[in-house]
């Protein structure tokens, strides 16, 4: 198969992720308005965005397959930003503590000529209790500045995990590989 495969990002986790198939890819950002809608859910928001990159991509380049990805993040109905500051990410950790967060990451996935497929998975984190030191020592040792939550799940965020709830656990990582695989598959894409 020669088909031009894009992931519709930059970013170097999600690179590290699709890595794992073993498979040539290249990359390009959307360059996309990730404002969230008036009311809108993290769950809308992470579809939309997916659906948005990849369109925006699949526009540049026809005639590749592109796979985008979005994550958003919600506790208590309110959106979860990226903290971009230590500071921001120990307050966020802070209001966190001992809560239930909900991630909603939806990959998105283009052919020539073909509308786009979305697909979201829910993963259920519930965080320990954190004292005030924890979280600095982790925010200083992870730096998870831009990561909704502020904590690196690949990394050493698990420690402050109680339990995750999840049917893929790439999911978390940001980029479902579970229902991507699939439908690279069903393409003529060899995986594994």
């Amino acid at each position: 198969m020669n088909r031009k495969l894009i992931l519709a990002s930059e970013s170097r986790h999600k690179k590290k992720i699709l890595d794992r198939l073993h498979i040539a890819f290249s990359t390009t950002a959307p360059m996309i308005d990730e404002t969230p809608g008036s009311g809108e859910s993290a769950l809308a928001l992470s579809r939309r965005l997916a659906q948005r990159k990849a369109e925006t991509i699949a526009d540049r380049h026809p005639y590749a397959t592109v796979i985008s990805t979005d994550q958003a993040a919600e506790v208590d109905g309110i959106i979860l930003g990226k903290p971009g500051t230590q500071q921001h990410a120990c307050a966020m950790l802070q209001k966190l503590s001992g809560k239930t967060v909900s991630f909603f990451t939806s990959v998105g996935m283009i052919q020539p000529n073909a509308s786009c497929l979305i697909h979201t998975e829910e993963v259920i984190v519930a965080l320990r209790q954190l004292e005030d030191y924890e979280i600095i020592r982790y925010v200083n040792a992870d730096m998870p500045l831009d990561c909704a939550g502020s904590f690196r799940v690949e990394s050493l965020g698990i420690s402050l995990f109680k339990s995750v709830k999840s049917e893929d656990p790439t999911a978390l990582e940001g980029l479902p590989l579970i229902r991507l695989c699939q439908w690279l598959r069903d393409q003529g894409f060899e995986i594994p």
